[in-house]
């Protein structure tokens, strides 16, 4: 009895610790996005310029989150995710007090290192203590709350960069960051690591990184000879590691899990296109509304706070759901109503209603809403136990990567339409064009992601 209570009890602050750790980050995210244009202006940063600022946090994001996803199943999921958000939390006083545009960038950098041990970790954690018939639900709580960051941060960034400035959005970090660290050590019990004993081989870590370095930077250059090279030889790079972990007795990544378990390779490819189509929407409205509308940071983050908002409200459920309904079924739903609210905001123009906007707002955070909690579970529930961190950290990457592609072609779009010009400087009238093509590729990526979620097969 008294064990079970134990149990109960540590399940309980697991949940608490892993909200409280998926609520901050997403949080920062989305509050840096609504404080772009003030950075850009006091900086002087171009569109291209400024879109690294949310590219290299995400970019480190991506690199890490497998590698340190192996490392805790290693030697300790716990002790990976306590020192993540030890780093995040320090990074994250020094960008308050950031001299430059370089020195911001550079620092976004070590926040997204810190950021990958935390996500890496996160849902790995969950499903360590969760059994599968309540693992939905607890994931659909991680999710929510994830949603829910993602539902203040726009509101407390415009408010705070209105108020105060933006490097108060960078500041809130810190004393949230040392309570969630305060929090893991006083309640958080025990620690996970299937792994014990196998070996990390940094080697193969290193052609990971930078094969995903030369992939994501080759792709932002684009069209110029850099980008292409970076672009050959990043895909080089991704042969040279599948070949080496095909037969490497303890991968980082083991490749036989995307060649033979196809709701787990496939539910990733979803999840890769679902970030790739979607990410991007949050960057380019919050440049439409203050740029193109004259609004200020509080109003616009009012206004961007409706997707995120029926995010939260949906996932808990979904996840809840995908427990007894093929999680298949509601993630591809989910796709197919993003991919409509993509659509709509084509027509996006200089005077556009803002309760259009916030139309299609709602509808795009319904359709993440059904996708993100079941295809999550889907993900989870497809391997063995030693795998948890990796798959995890997988996901992680493939939203990361997904979000990095999504600003990739934004930056891209922008560069070839409207050059390295400054935002105070660009006529409306091109940054619409920019917008709407935008707006259509992410549309096509969205539907091929429901063939993808449609294809991956039974996982029960």
């Amino acid at each position: 009895m008294d064990a079970q209570r134990n149990e109960f009890s540590n399940r309980k602050s697991v949940v608490l610790v892993t909200t409280l750790g998926s609520f901050l980050i997403p949080l920062m995210a989305s509050s840096v996005n609504i404080a772009l244009p003030s950075l850009g202006k006091e900086f002087g940063m171009d569109a291209i310029l400024l879109s690294w600022v949310t590219s290299s946090y995400i970019l480190a994001v991506a690199i890490f989150q497998v590698p340190f996803g192996r490392v805790a199943d290693i030697y300790g999921r716990k002790r990976v995710f306590l020192w993540g958000y030890v780093i995040f939390t320090v990074s994250s006083l020094f960008l308050a007090f950031a001299p430059s545009s370089a020195a911001l960038v550079g620092l976004r950098i070590v926040q997204g290192l810190g950021a990958s041990m935390a996500f890496s970790t996160m849902m790995a954690i969950l499903t360590s203590v969760f059994p599968p018939g309540q693992r939905g639900k607890a994931l659909g709580i991680n999710v929510a709350a994830v949603y829910s960051g993602l539902s203040c941060g726009p509101f407390i960034g415009g408010l705070l960069t209105y108020q105060v400035g933006w490097r108060s959005v960078f500041f809130m970090n810190v004393p949230l960051g040392l309570f969630i660290i305060l929090v893991t050590l006083w309640k958080l019990k025990g620690e996970w690591k299937e792994a014990m004993g196998e070996t990390f081989d940094v080697p193969v870590a290193l052609v990971y990184s930078a094969m995903l370095v030369a992939l994501m930077y080759g792709f932002s250059q684009l069209p110029q000879t850099q980008g292409v090279v970076f672009l050959i030889l990043g895909i080089l790079g991704f042969f040279l590691f599948v070949r080496w972990e095909a037969r490497n007795p303890s991968p980082i990544v083991d490749v036989n899990l995307f060649r033979n378990n196809r709701v787990f390779a496939l539910s990733n490819l979803a999840a890769l296109i679902n970030y790739s189509a979607t990410f991007a929407v949050s960057f380019l409205l919050s440049l439409y509304l203050q740029v193109v509308r004259g609004m200020n940071p509080q109003e616009a983050g009012v206004i961007l706070i409706s997707q995120p908002i029926v995010q939260a409200v949906f996932s808990p459920f979904t996840g809840w759901l995908s427990d007894r309904i093929e999680p298949r079924m509601l993630a591809s739903v989910g796709m197919a109503l993003s991919a409509t609210g993509l659509f709509l905001l084509i027509f996006l123009g200089e005077q556009t209603a803002i309760p259009s906007i916030v139309g299609c707002l709602i509808v795009l955070g319904g359709g993440f809403g059904l996708f993100s909690s079941p295809n999550t579970n889907a993900v989870m529930s497809s391997v063995d136990k030693r795998f948890y961190g990796v798959a995890s950290g997988t996901v992680g990457t493939m939203r990361s990567t997904g979000m990095m592609f999504s600003m990739g072609v934004t930056m891209l779009i922008f560069g070839l339409t409207m050059g390295r010009t400054p935002l105070t400087t660009v006529p409306v009238s091109l940054m619409i064009r920019s917008m709407k093509i935008s707006f259509i590729v992410f549309t096509g990526l969205c539907c091929a992601g429901i063939l993808a979620s449609l294809s991956r097969g039974k996982l029960r």
